[in-house]
């Protein structure tokens, strides 16, 4: 697998208002397209905090643990339509109800991305699609215990940092 260097994403300004559009691969390839992407904290009732782990063949942060649910918004799609798709798409949920956290610029030295950030509490099940090398909850104790190591994605520590979860 791999991802689609075509696919096309808009282009926003740091408030979210659409400014042009272009291909995955112009946004990934040092540009530093600004384009939206969603992020949503998947809680448990217990407070634990789930975690997909990136597959291998990922183009950016291969093998680390990451936000329950991360992706772009695709050109035409609200905020909101692109949270429910990537929430379905990635770990099988449907039912729930996001709470809007904050939004930022994320940039690293390939891309520039606007992060709207969520967050759920949701106790039904969780099915990890392909796309994924798996996920499962962690305590807040066990993350803060790891941050540092190289095993979070830098976006999520500085999320989790930022969030004060």
């Amino acid at each position: 697998m791999k991802d689609n260097s075509e696919e096309m994403f808009p282009l926003v300004d740091e408030e979210g208002n659409i400014t042009g559009a272009a291909t995955r691969g112009e946004c990934h390839n040092g540009s530093k397209l600004l384009h939206p992407v969603v992020h949503l904290h998947v809680f448990n009732s217990q407070g634990e905090l789930y975690l997909q782990k990136r597959p291998d063949w990922k183009d950016i942060q291969p093998g680390k643990w990451d936000t329950a649910v991360g992706g772009h918004v695709d050109l035409g799609e609200s905020v909101e339509m692109a949270l429910k798709r990537e929430a379905r798409e990635e770990l099988g949920i449907t039912d729930f109800t996001p709470e809007r956290l904050m939004h930022y610029v994320f940039e690293s030295a390939r891309e520039k991305e606007l992060v709207f950030t969520h967050r759920t509490t949701y106790d039904g099940t969780v099915t990890p699609s392909e796309e994924l090398d798996g996920g499962r909850f962690w305590s807040l104790e066990e993350i803060r215990s790891n941050i540092g190591k190289e095993i979070f994605t830098p976006n999520f520590e500085n999320e989790f940092r930022k969030l004060n979860f």
